[in-house]
């Protein structure tokens, strides 16, 4: 008989045992060491504070959107029950007797004009600052970084006279002067979060695009701009939500009450209500108000969870 013939069977039982113990660490056994006491305790923790977190956010809410179904006398005399009646007609009246249609049109005139021109010059400057080089580079890039730093407080008064001077605060020209503000202030933010963004991506595909005989223009427009749409989706909504919610830069600066936007219109709907009483109409308000943010967080909820960091793929 040969010598190095096995019985049957007997390569599964004759294995050395390091090799067995090699198959396991390299995940042969599908078996998951127990989670500790202390993980699970931890984990319950990290799910109950989210959990009162997520309501303390949710009821509120929930309480406002109910709420504008009620009368004024059903919300004063039981402030937290069900209406008994849907009142559909609170709707109407805030956007035509309270003009929140007029204010909500003048709000996403300014806020778009505002969020397009942001965006692209925020995105061009971050793509020059971040890919040449140039005397006073990063002077101009310390001085964007800088401005997230000014408070905005202290240079409305200045500003106020500024925009009048040069006739943005009159007329349905108040609205221009309100948007380059808010062009004027989101700006730093765009940059500074853009910056590093563009600096990561690699010089390889700017040198690709130049052998191709794409000026810089182009290689910006059709190269660099679309691998950054991860960052511009999420920066976009950071935007949207600090200029759509901006309240001190209208309050200052847009005087005409045929210019206001929607933060200035609930504020002077909520100071009517010591004299004309309707508070199903104002909780109407304040629903019309908030449903484009969720709207827009809905749509790209995915694109601000997934992150900045640059896309390479086609």
């Amino acid at each position: 008989m040969n010598p190095t013939t096995t019985r049957p069977g007997a390569e599964h039982t004759d294995r050395p045992a390091d090799v067995t113990a090699a198959g396991r660490r390299r995940g042969g056994s599908s078996a998951r060491p127990p989670r500790s006491s202390e993980g699970r305790g931890y984990s319950a923790l990290h799910h109950i504070i989210l959990s009162i977190w997520a309501l303390l956010v949710i009821l509120p809410l929930l309480w406002t959107v109910y709420t504008s179904f009620k009368t004024s006398q059903e919300i004063l005399t039981d402030p937290f029950g069900l209406p008994a009646e849907p009142q559909l007609e609170n709707y109407s009246r805030a956007w035509t007797e309270a003009k929140i249609g007029q204010y909500f049109a003048n709000t996403l005139i300014v806020v778009g004009s505002a969020l397009i021109i942001v965006m692209l010059l925020g995105a061009m400057c971050a793509y020059i600052l971040a890919r040449y080089r140039f005397p006073g580079n990063r002077a101009i890039y310390f001085g964007m970084v800088a401005g997230l730093t000014f408070p905005i407080f202290l240079a409305v008064v200045p500003l106020f006279f500024v925009l009048r001077n040069m006739g943005l605060l009159e007329g349905r020209m108040g609205l221009v002067g309100v948007t380059l503000s808010y062009v004027a202030f989101a700006l730093p933010f765009t940059v500074f979060f853009l910056h590093s963004f563009f600096a990561s991506l690699p010089e390889e595909i700017g040198e690709a695009a130049a052998i191709d005989g794409a000026g810089d223009f182009r290689t910006f427009f059709q190269v660099m701009l679309p691998m950054a749409k991860p960052g511009l989706a999420s920066l976009a909504i950071f935007n949207f939500l600090g200029l759509w919610n901006q309240y001190l830069l209208p309050l200052v600066l847009n005087t005409d009450r045929r210019n206001y936007v929607l933060a200035q219109g609930l504020v002077n709907l909520q100071a009517q209500q010591g004299y004309k009483v309707d508070w199903g109409g104002m909780f109407a308000s304040v629903v019309i108000t908030v449903i484009p943010v969720i709207v827009v967080y809905v749509i790209f909820q995915r694109q601000l969870q997934g992150g900045v960091g640059p896309s390479t793929n086609k």
